[in-house]
């Protein structure tokens, strides 16, 4: 599985569109097998990760709330993360 996607269910604050963004981005280039896709294949590479996007949203408003917060910080809230991308 994509060991980089972190759960994003149950976060406090909830997560961000950039953080739905990210995991998606991540789960697409692992499933297409393309990192950086060519000029020819980056508008249906975008396509996906907004089509994941939006089923991760869909999912993450339709589940129950959790009891527990998950057990892993998600990369865009985690300092060196943030520091690295200028955030």
């Amino acid at each position: 599985m994509c060991r980089n996607i972190t759960e994003l269910r149950g976060l406090e604050p909830p997560a961000t569109a950039d953080e739905v963004e990210a995991a998606a981005r991540q789960f697409v280039r692992k499933i297409s097998g393309l990192r950086r896709p060519s000029a020819a294949a980056d508008a249906a590479f975008e396509t996906a990760v907004a089509e994941v996007a939006g089923s991760v949203n869909r999912l993450l408003e339709a589940l129950p709330a959790r009891r527990q917060p998950p057990s892993t910080v998600p990369p865009l809230r985690r300092p060196d993360v943030r520091a690295r991308l200028g955030r």
